[in-house]
């Protein structure tokens, strides 16, 4: 019985899930040029044939120079660009299902190639580093804002059925809310959290008045960043609720919530993960996301070594008794576009193991 809680349908403004399986957006950079093809629309139609209830893509670069940091991970500007987008979400909705992009900005997150003027709060990648490239001017800040509000209004306008902003593992909005990498003087820096949020805040509004009170707005956060696995913008409840009611009061609708391993709790004496507690003190919407269907984490996983699929008892009974609302499933979906049929079906035997090989193909 306790399978069902991840097979509730779920509602909310226009979004209307068959079940409460999300897919993870995940890198996959095999859109050369920027522009996805038709074996990336064939991917994401195999998650939709799948029963995928909700798919986030990968990230996709707003219209900033330097938004991406790698030539064939997919942009979301550009006449050329949107039309294959709008290919995907076509071929999506034939198969039933339903798809948002995740709008991207990887800020001073150094990578593959510098494809333009770099965009960062302070000109740091990392606490402690030393800076490498000149702080966003207001020019900048502004354009930065515009960028992803035009590419909400795209997103609705294409027939995606939400947007989600990439606010999390130390990439640009991430960076203006870490205090090791944002330490401006003007009034998008400051000591706290909520001072160092006006910035993804900005963006939400200007997001929300691009795409209208009833299109859903999704940001994923993270504690966590790729520069330092242990360090976290909110020490405790306070902090975290400084950090969150703002992005809430700004228009974000659903918190998306990444963590390493969805089953730690995010603070001493209680065992509500960060999900968990992003609902418990917004009331909004969360979905948990982190090494969900799979033993091992994924930053070891992508690192090489194999992970194998392990029981979801502890997740459905989070799931059954609301600490969240929706689950990300990222490596475990990756590999296999049958994963949730399967885990309706029962059929735990034809789960698959994730190997790093799995990144070089589009299964």
């Amino acid at each position: 019985m306790a399978l069902d809680a991840l097979f509730r349908p779920f509602e909310f403004k226009s979004l209307k899930l068959p079940n409460r399986v999300a897919m993870a957006p995940m890198t996959r950079s095999f859109s050369p040029g920027g522009v996805a093809t038709d074996e990336v629309a064939a991917y994401y139609r195999r998650r939709a044939e799948n029963q995928v209830g909700l798919i986030i893509t990968e990230g996709t670069g707003v219209a900033r120079p330097a938004s991406l940091n790698d030539p064939d991970i997919p942009r979301f500007h550009g006449e050329q660009e949107l039309a294959a987008w709008r290919k995907v979400v076509d071929e999506v909705h034939v198969a039933g299902g339903l798809i948002a992009p995740q709008l991207w900005h990887v800020g001073s997150a150094k990578g593959k190639a510098v494809l333009g003027k770099v965009d960062s709060p302070s000109g740091l990648s990392k606490a402690g580093g030393e800076p490498f490239a000149e702080p966003m001017s207001d020019e900048d800040v502004a354009d930065t804002i515009a960028a992803f509000a035009s590419a909400a209004g795209n997103a609705k306008a294409l027939g995606f059925d939400a947007v989600e902003l990439h606010g999390a593992h130390g990439y640009l909005i991430d960076q203006f809310f870490w205090d090791g990498t944002n330490v401006r003087g003007d009034h998008l820096g400051g000591p706290t959290i909520a001072e160092r949020s006006r910035f993804a805040a900005e963006i939400l509004k200007a997001v929300r008045a691009a795409v209208g009170p009833d299109y859903p707005v999704i940001i994923r956060l993270s504690q966590w960043k790729q520069q330092d696995y242990a360090v976290k913008n909110a020490e405790t409840p306070q902090a975290l609720e400084a950090w969150l009611q703002p992005l809430a009061d700004a228009g974000a609708d659903i918190f998306h919530c990444s963590q390493r391993r969805f089953w730690e709790a995010e603070f001493d004496g209680s065992d509500l993960n960060f999900a968990g507690w992003a609902k418990k003190l917004t009331g909004a919407p969360t979905i948990t996301v982190g090494s969900v269907g799979l033993s091992g984490e994924f930053i070891a996983a992508f690192g090489g070594e194999s992970s194998q699929p392990a029981a979801l008892d502890g997740l459905l009974a989070r799931l059954e008794r609301d600490e969240f609302d929706l689950v990300g499933v990222g490596r475990a979906l990756l590999q296999d576009p049958e994963w949730v049929v399967k885990v309706r079906e029962g059929r735990t035997g034809e789960l698959k193991s994730f190997e790093r090989s799995a990144l070089g193909v589009l299964y």
